[in-house]
């Protein structure tokens, strides 16, 4: 029986990548799309397509297939927290660049999207001790390097649902914090500035021996979500015959400050020279959140299969492995960065 081909925008990117890797291993035709001229040759070695589409381009699209998609895994834009901040690219790639996705869906017939939306939209649920709702009125921050990125994902998820109720979309919008996975690349940008990402750097401390400090209250959890949990989540997304809606994504526990260095620690310290962790309960807290997930649990099926130590060991064998270094380089390729 012939396979049901599934478009992957953003394929090059770190969630796309995986996303698109694992629907072709598990029974979908994935046609990889990236912003990338090239991609080094890392999806035809998998047996996928790749084409390289301008989102924020129209005319683009027609490189594309122009019927036969049964889905769309939408995750092509720019984010806050791989570049410098740029307002106009950010509402481009994300709104904009959105719509275009959607009418090239409507032309050629497709009428399954799954897209990431950002959890900004329900900042006032943040760090106050109360459980983050699914289906709240949304909003956004006033400032911040999130603010006008949030603005554009919400534009971008009220126009998918305007082609659901005008066009019979069905649509899977995940709302999600960091997704974590190994990048070779172990920086961000934060607050318009560029840095080592914490846990990366935690990491890297461990992995050296040395002394790491547990600031503020350690029992503030929050939410840590594995990408090979992840991306099976956009695979029952993709096989679902829902009309779909808003999802939080979680795992239905959360991980404390405390829990996330002392695992981090074992996993990646020396056995002979283990990093000694000093509390500093003086310092500020925590980020702390948690998700409702009872839509992707009750109408998905959706459980995690890897528990907070599981993630760290399958991430220090990723490392090691650098199973996308055709795609993304490797490790060493981001050390004169440091």
């Amino acid at each position: 029986m012939e396979k049901k081909k599934v478009i992957v925008f953003g394929a090059t990117g770190n969630l796309g990548a995986s996303i698109a890797v694992h629907l072709q291993e598990n029974g979908y035709q994935v046609i990889a799309v990236g912003h990338r001229k090239s991609d080094n040759g890392f999806f035809a070695s998998k047996g996928i397509p790749y084409y390289s589409v301008d989102i924020e381009n129209p005319q683009d699209f027609d490189k594309l297939p122009q019927s036969d998609i049964y889905a769309v895994a939408h995750f092509a834009s720019t984010l806050p927290s791989r570049y410098a901040f740029d307002a106009r690219e950010l509402f481009e790639t994300i709104t904009i660049g959105t719509l275009h996705v959607l009418e090239y869906m409507r032309k050629i017939g497709c009428k399954k999207i799954i897209f990431p939306q950002t959890p900004s939209d329900m900042a006032k649920y943040h760090n106050c001790g109360k459980v983050i709702p699914e289906d709240a009125v949304r909003h956004f921050p006033l400032t911040g390097d999130h603010a006008i990125y949030t603005i554009a994902k919400n534009a971008a998820v009220d126009l998918i649902e305007h082609y659901h109720a005008q066009f019979g979309f069905s649509r899977f919008v995940l709302r999600f914090f960091t997704i974590y996975q190994y990048h070779p690349n172990p920086y961000h940008y934060a607050d318009f500035k560029r840095r080592m990402m914490p846990y990366r750097m935690l990491m890297d401390r461990a992995s050296k021996g040395l002394p790491i400090e547990i600031w503020g209250n350690c029992k503030k959890a929050k939410e840590m979500v594995y990408i090979k949990d992840f991306i099976r989540l956009v695979k029952l997304c993709v096989d679902s015959d829902l009309e779909g809606g808003i999802y939080n994504v979680g795992n239905g526990w959360q991980v404390t400050l405390e829990e996330q260095i002392l695992g981090i620690i074992e996993v990646f310290s020396p056995k002979d020279h283990k990093s000694q962790v000093t509390y500093c309960p003086d310092k500020p807290d925590p980020l702390e959140n948690a998700f409702d997930i009872s839509k992707i649990t009750n109408e998905l099926g959706y459980k995690p299969e890897y528990s907070y130590l599981d993630q760290l060991r399958d991430f220090k064998k990723e490392m090691e492995l650098e199973p996308f270094a055709q795609l993304w380089g490797k490790g060493t390729d981001y050390l004169e960065n440091d």
